[in-house]
């Protein structure tokens, strides 16, 4: 396919056997980084790496720009082989970068460790080795924090606050040299600072506020609109970064935001940065899967599905992009109880994909346990054999188990009696859990149709002769997800009345610890759609004061945290008992 690349091709860099660069100076290096971004974005991986490979150990730019694209594929992947080579090469890069940085004696490291003040004396070339440093070390910070150790997760902990610091170095160079004429590598500077700077805000923001605040103690900052002009102001620059500003802003708005937030994404936002993108690179597996990320959030799942196939043909090269993809259609499907489509996705997530095999174990036997037992049995599953692998596939990252492995661990640990007891509607309580009802909302047929799926399991549990010990707990899932569908639907009262219902229920719960405050954080943001903020604001405080130790808090506390900011409030005071420690 014919693209700008192909223009880009004509300058005298790699592109010729005969004429081969023998000397890397910045711009060049630039330049070539940006050819290798544009086959990157064209689906051509390899062709990439092989444009970088080369010069990865003379010059800053190859040399991160070949082990960006190693950590994302061993991101993907999970694989111990893509996690070594990853690894591996950004050691080397931090070496490549750490030749080009500004050689210090010994009383001007201790008086630059002390008393941080901006170089005004670095050349251009060492000022980008400052850039790419910082850029590589965040990066080996990321795979470091994957180290199944306590060491791991402070080495990570500790790059990326060196990494913040030079990012901040960075900024204040800017500042001092505002006034100068500026080389034409300037502008990919600036860029990659706005990156950084605005990356580290708008990340921090998304924190709890008793959080927030021992980071900025720590010298981290956490302003959210700081964060996203930075990104802004990099997005827009004509620069081989801006791309990468652009594609943090629709992960921050179409991911970060929903998952948690209040499942509000800035989707025209996310379009309007797009739409260049798309235009430029209409085959580029990335831009399609975000227009399709775009359509599902719109609540548009025809097209939704149709551009994530289309992603999936792009290109065979990386088929962890596949996986990202059969992840969405699989949800694609849930929200229209597509049952059938929805195992299929999750199926082909359980073969290929090393991610989390515990939560896609989990959601396949979920997905099935939605459908009628003979349907299952043409299938071939077994639903009960799958509840019971769950656990034993969970993983540790830095010692510690996943949230959500371990809350699909907890919900299918029923199925590991003799007689199990089947759960009531794990799929749809699945789709809560990574706050998809915000998404099926935007169909208001399609949530009428899963409130008549819960109204059946409503029934059928009121039918039951002989109520299991998790009787109740499983009518409180049901009123807290027929809460949320009535809500949705604006039947304020109603869904009032079945939030109350599980809140009521709260010293009779046995196992469903999360019920409760998630139920709680639920009636505030209907309290808030009433318009009645300091209603909410009281219940949202009252569950971060008084509820702790239950499943998932973290990502409630982020969803509390998220819903005050836009109610323009962390000044209200906790009480002062069972504070949170």
């Amino acid at each position: 396919m014919e693209t700008k690349v192909d223009a880009l091709e004509q300058i005298d860099l790699t592109t010729s056997e005969n004429e081969k660069v023998t000397q890397m100076d910045l711009e060049t290096s630039l330049k070539e980084c940006s050819v290798a971004l544009e086959y990157f974005l064209n689906n051509r991986f390899a062709d990439a790496l092989a444009l970088l490979k080369p010069w990865k150990n003379q010059s800053m730019y190859h040399a991160m720009g070949y082990s960006s694209i190693l950590v994302m594929q061993a991101g993907m992947t999970f694989e111990p082989k893509d996690m070594d080579a990853a690894m591996t090469s950004l050691r080397e890069s931090l070496d490549t970068c750490q030749r080009f940085r500004k050689k210090t004696g010994l009383v001007e490291t201790l008086t630059s460790f002390w008393y941080r003040q901006p170089s005004d004396n670095l050349t251009e070339e060492e000022m980008h080795a400052e850039l790419c440093y910082a850029e590589v070390l965040l990066q080996k910070a990321a795979l470091t924090f994957l180290d199944e150790s306590i060491i791991g997760f402070i080495k990570g902990g500790m790059r990326i606050r060196n990494s913040y610091q030079i990012y901040k170095e960075c900024q204040a160079i800017i500042k001092v040299r505002k006034d100068e004429k500026q080389e034409s590598t300037h502008v990919h500077f600036k860029s990659g600072v706005s990156m950084g700077i605005g990356s580290f805000n708008l990340m921090l923001s998304l924190l709890p506020s008793r959080v927030l605040r021992l980071m900025e103690f720590l010298g981290f900052s956490g302003d959210r609109e700081l964060g996203l002009s930075e990104l802004r102001e990099g997005a827009s620059s004509n620069s081989l970064r801006s791309i990468l500003c652009t594609l943090t802003l629709m992960m921050f708005h179409l991911y970060i935001t929903v998952i948690l937030g209040t499942g509000d994404g800035n989707l025209a936002e996310s379009e309007s940065l797009l739409e260049p993108y798309a235009k430029r690179f209409p085959n580029g597996a990335l831009m399609l899967f975000y227009t399709a990320r775009i359509a599902l959030l719109k609540g548009d799942f025809t097209l939704a599905q149709e551009k994530f196939l289309a992603c999936i043909a792009a290109q065979q090269e990386w088929r962890q992009i596949h996986h990202l993809c059969y992840w969405e259609l699989m949800w694609a499907y849930c929200f229209e109880q597509n049952w059938n489509e929805a195992y299929r996705y999750a199926d082909l997530l359980c073969k290929e994909s090393k991610w989390s095999q515990a939560v896609y174990t989990f959601l396949k036997a979920a997905i099935l346990s939605m459908l009628p037992e003979e349907e299952v049995a043409k299938i071939g599953e077994n639903v009960v054999e799958l509840f019971r692998q769950v656990d034993g596939l969970r993983l540790r990252i830095a010692g510690k188990s996943i949230p959500t492995e371990k809350f699909a661990a907890k919900k299918a640990n029923r199925y590991n009696s003799s007689n199990p007891v089947k759960l009531v509607v794990p799929a749809l309580e699945m789709i809560y859990v990574w706050n998809g009802f915000t998404v099926v909302g935007k169909r208001p047929e399609l949530t009428e149709s899963i409130l008549s799926t819960l109204d059946t399991a409503e029934k059928k549990l009121g039918d039951s002769q002989a109520p299991s010990e998790y009787h109740l707990d499983d009518q409180c899932v049901v009123q807290l997800l027929k809460g949320l569908c009535l809500r949705e639907l604006g039947r304020l009262d109603q869904a009032e009345q079945c939030f109350n219902n599980v809140i009521s229920s709260e010293t009779q719960i046995k196992f469903n610890n999360y019920l409760v405050p998630y139920t709680m954080y639920e009636l505030g943001l209907l309290h808030k759609q009433r318009g009645d903020c300091d209603k909410a604001i009281e219940i949202m405080e009252n569950v971060k004061a008084n509820y702790k130790d239950y499943s998932m808090e973290s990502r409630l506390h982020f969803r509390i945290h998220a819903a005050l900011n836009t109610m323009g409030t962390f000044t209200a005071k906790l009480p002062p008992s069972r504070t949170p420690a």
